[in-house]
């Protein structure tokens, strides 16, 4: 019998043998998730944060009210401290995945080639992996899930997150013989355009990096985790960037959505300036007359197609199930299943020089938008999770797709090789009807 995760959870408390979790990244998001742990949920142990301030990584756990931590440079020295229940920094992520005592790894940096590194590394140590890091997860997902597979652990987006949110509910809907045709988020607003210099002044207010929220409102982000979802649900969009219609509630979506494209495999979409205006929506397709009676009766609508929703997500603090589910139940909350159904290509924000280097997500040159995968092949498009860093070979106008041969990439990184891994292996999935295969 599959026991609720309260549960087990209170019965490893109760044994002395917590999850234990090593964290990798003190910024804003993770020193949120360290306060969460600390505070504490039941069962799980906050053993250790890695950061390159080390100062920061101690911040969290003071702002958790832990005593102090001790400072660590090597895996049997973390060890010890977890004997003695105690916790821990280092400066080094890789004391956190070769030592015997971590369970659990949360990578919460948002980067795309230090997290890369310290993910392989993980899983190579048979960590269970939950990645806070969608711009690592939309580029390299497929691989990485197919690697921790491979070597027994899990490997995982969050619960929190919107993918995970989606997922969860999806889930459940399918568990009650549902038939699920479209997944995604609800969205206030888009501006491709937006930068750092636009959005420093609300990110200063929310004590937010500018970065990051030109991620949010130039759809980067919303492209990179809509592809998490893809490729977790085998879900497709209907067009680049997706549909997206402007709603004024979540319940007109299915209206507003092609019927066909809704019943050709499924879609990943977004609802525009919609209410609840946060968390997550599923649509479900019921034919049977009288099951549509039923739902009518239960305020849900005429149908044939239903929206559901969670009007709410909590990254830091729902991301405690998802680190029970991997550590407890060996089951991902949301992780892409197999070869990817669409991937975040790199598009240009203003017209681009040739010269130029690209600033990556969040920057001043380049959004991104979702794309089916297969069509962003056959065009050679750049993924925005390998475009930092990117110089350009030519000019290229505002809006245009940045393509593989438009760019140099920097030399010597691990994402490229492992982008050209995961081509490789899911070579036949991803071939198009011309034959044109990934990068090179």
């Amino acid at each position: 019998m599959n026991r609720a995760l309260d549960a087990l959870l209170a019965e490893a408390a109760r044994a002395g043998r917590p999850i234990r979790v090593g964290l990798i990244g003190a910024g804003v998001t993770g020193r949120a998730i360290a306060l969460q742990l600390l505070t504490p949920p039941i069962g799980i142990h906050l053993l250790a944060v890695a950061n390159r301030t080390v100062e920061r990584a101690e911040q969290a756990f003071r702002e958790g009210g832990a005593p102090a931590p001790v400072r660590v440079a090597e895996p049997d020295a973390l060890d010890r401290v977890a004997d003695a229940m105690g916790h821990a920094v280092t400066t080094d992520p890789s004391v956190l995945n070769r030592a015997k005592s971590i369970d659990v790894i949360v990578e919460v940096t948002g980067t795309q080639e230090f997290a890369a590194r310290a993910v392989t590394e993980a899983i190579a140590h048979k960590k269970h992996v939950v990645l806070v890091n969608a711009e690592l997860d939309s580029t390299l997902g497929s691989l990485l899930a197919a690697q921790a597979r491979d070597a027994g652990v899990v490997l995982t987006n969050t619960d929190g997150d919107e993918p995970g949110v989606a997922m969860t509910l999806l889930r459940y809907l399918r568990s009650l013989g549902l038939e699920t045709v479209a997944a995604g988020n609800l969205k206030g607003m888009i501006d491709h355009y937006r930068t750092p210099e636009t959005q420093r002044a609300f990110a200063e207010q929310y004590g937010q990096d500018a970065r990051k929220v030109t991620s949010f409102a130039d759809a980067t982000k919303l492209s990179m985790e809509a592809t998490i979802l893809a490729n977790a649900t085998g879900f497709r969009v209907g067009k680049r960037g997706m549909y997206g219609p402007k709603c004024a509630h979540i319940s007109e979506l299915p209206a507003l959505l092609p019927d066909a494209d809704l019943l050709a495999g499924g879609l990943v979409d977004f609802a525009l300036g919609a209410a609840p205006h946060t968390g997550a929506f599923v649509i479900v397709h019921e034919p049977n007359p009288a099951k549509r009676r039923h739902l009518s009766y239960y305020k849900l609508g005429s149908g044939p197609f239903y929206a559901f929703y969670t009007p709410f997500h909590l990254p830091h603090i729902q991301i405690v199930s998802t680190i029970a589910r991997a550590a407890l139940q060996r089951d991902p909350t949301v992780a892409a299943v197999g070869a990817p159904r669409c991937e975040t290509i790199t598009i240009a924000k203003r017209d681009l020089r040739a010269g130029d280097v690209l600033d990556g997500v969040g920057g001043f040159c380049a959004y991104g938008l979702i794309e089916n995968t297969a069509e962003a092949r056959v065009e050679r498009a750049l993924p925005m999770g390998l475009s930092e860093g990117c110089r350009l070979r030519r000019g290229l106008p505002r809006d245009s797709v940045v393509r593989f041969d438009d760019v140099e990439l920097p030399g010597g990184r691990l994402i490229d090789q492992l982008w050209e891994e995961q081509t490789t292996r899911f070579e036949s999935a991803l071939l198009s009807p011309s034959g044109t295969g990934g990068a090179s």
